[in-house]
């Protein structure tokens, strides 16, 4: 069955602890709360795409496990269709989340489990559904091998290739060669060029400088608060971010954003109004604690942008 998006990515369970600071080693310290709930970039962004009313497929790896069940119950939830293998000799992932009680702000652990094995030719078994896709979608928790492979996929056939370029990490240029769009956060963008990004402008060189290593179409930078910055070569728009409330927790605000960035990429969307409409869905999701059940549907994501 071929689905109009479809991304490949990591599933991991989220055991996020809230509390005023890092406790230093051999310390404890008392927490103000804890939440165990789904997570993972790329099933984050599946969700995301999903509640924003994508038609999303997902490529990864399970254990047989708790876990496993959990993914499954939140795909199925959120209307994705899993293209997911079980892997009874190995266990699912997770990941550690330290919550800033006061600012939101997080520090993450992954240990990603199975999809850690993911490969060129788990890749590969999913030829169909990858070479099928209007948009396609990875990260970098997943072995960089299978991802270049999916992309070589979904670039044969004919579909927008986006690469979240994170967690930062180096990436070949023949990778980025294969990626019509490229979205990192400030840090990422830093981490892969050298340049520290700290506004718009920065942004812009830090994109200039990733589409000269082979970005096909655009770098869209995320700048958190800033909103996002996109350059083509040609073009600089730099969309404010949105108000949709107080915020809870900016964990999964990257993810709702690349997922809805999907779904406009998918429906056609000219530039600024699809990153509107994904500055909405992150504006959203901060507002929530968690990182997947924090992903707004597309009823809440028109409300927002409805209300300018």
């Amino acid at each position: 069955m071929a689905h109009d998006i479809v991304i490949l990515g990591v599933f991991v369970a989220d055991a996020s602890f809230r509390a005023d600071r890092m406790p230093r080693m051999g310390e404890t310290i008392l927490g103000h709360g804890f939440a165990l709930g789904p997570g993972g970039k790329g099933s984050n962004q599946s969700v995301a795409a999903a509640m924003a009313g994508g038609d999303v497929g997902f490529v990864t790896k399970l254990g047989a496990d708790t876990f496993a069940e959990m993914a499954l119950a939140t795909w199925e939830n959120a209307g994705v269709t899993p293209l997911a293998t079980r892997h009874p000799d190995s266990f699912t992932g997770a990941a550690f989340i330290y919550i800033d009680a006061a600012s939101g702000d997080n520090a993450i652990i992954i240990s990603p489990g199975v999809a850690a094995t993911i490969s060129a030719a788990d890749v590969e078994a999913r030829a169909a559904a990858i070479g099928a896709a209007k948009v396609f979608v990875t990260q970098l928790e997943q072995p960089q091998e299978a991802a270049m492979r999916a992309l070589a996929l979904a670039r044969g056939g004919g579909a927008a290739t986006i690469l979240n370029p994170a967690p930062a990490a180096a990436i070949p240029d023949e990778m980025l060669a294969l990626c019509d769009y490229a979205t990192p956060n400030e840090t990422e963008a830093a981490e892969l060029t050298g340049i520290a990004v700290t506004d718009a402008a920065s942004a812009r060189e830090a994109a200039a400088a990733l589409l000269e290593r082979g970005v096909g179409k655009a770098v869209i930078v995320t700048l958190g608060e800033q909103g996002c910055l996109w350059f083509d070569g040609v073009r600089a728009l730099h969309v404010p971010a949105m108000n949709a409330g107080p915020v809870v927790e900016t964990t999964g605000a990257g993810d709702a954003f690349n997922g809805a960035f999907a779904v406009a990429l998918a429906e056609g969307m000219a530039p600024e109004p699809a990153l509107r409409f994904a500055n909405a869905a992150a504006a959203i999701s901060v507002t929530r604690a968690g990182t997947a059940p924090s992903m707004p549907s597309r009823a809440e994501i028109e409300a927002l942008l409805a209300r300018g």
